[in-house]
């Protein structure tokens, strides 16, 4: 099994060229990072002290944004072997 054992962090700049990549509301990029609402992605992109993404954020919504659905469903099938209760909804069609 590989871990993680250094990471920094994308720039905000890096962050704001993939919502554009990806044609993306802010608001639809909040819900692929488990944020709350667009403004708080925004909080990532911007402002003079933008916030630094932590991994365990960056892995989730690399993991949304590359993993199929069958890898996914091992994903969830696993947290719930481990007690963890899950409610799936459809998200946006990003790619």
């Amino acid at each position: 099994m590989k871990i993680i054992s250094q990471y920094s962090p994308p720039t905000a700049q890096n962050l704001a060229h993939l919502k554009e990549r990806l044609d993306a509301t802010s608001q639809v990029m909040a819900d692929v990072c488990g944020l709350a609402q667009g403004q708080q992605w925004r909080k990532y992109t911007g402002g003079s002290n933008p916030r630094v993404m932590g991994l365990h954020m960056h892995f989730y919504m690399a993991a949304l944004l590359s993993l199929d659905e069958v890898s996914l469903a091992k994903v969830w099938e696993t947290m719930r072997e481990h007690g963890a209760a899950l409610q799936l909804t459809d998200g946006p069609a990003l790619l």
